[in-house]
């Protein structure tokens, strides 16, 4: 279940993700998989090529995206979550999810 999420945000995330750019959005989600997880970062990119390779320098494997085809994204949990925010500068979602 997500939550904490507004509507624009949302809108701006999808149009950035279908438009091929690296798109980011954070929001509270509870999952009963991840009972330590509050927060979820869905990165996401239409263009999977561009996916994969940004996700490279995280490590991220191209298995773990989502293929939902419109929105392909990888879900971002935990440190490695806070890791790859602060290193694509979102302070704004760090500080608001209070990540930090």
């Amino acid at each position: 279940m997500a939550f904490g999420l507004k509507r624009e945000e949302l809108k701006r995330w999808k149009s950035d993700v279908k438009n091929g750019n690296i798109a980011f959005i954070t929001h509270f989600w509870i999952d009963e998989r991840f009972p330590d997880a509050k927060t979820v970062t869905k990165v996401g990119c239409a263009d999977r090529d561009k996916l994969i390779e940004w996700g490279k320098q995280y490590g991220l494997k191209p298995e773990w995206i989502h293929q939902d085809p419109e929105y392909p994204h990888f879900d971002l949990l935990g440190e490695r979550q806070r890791t790859i925010l602060k290193a694509e500068g979102k302070t704004e979602q760090l500080t608001k999810f209070d990540l930090n």
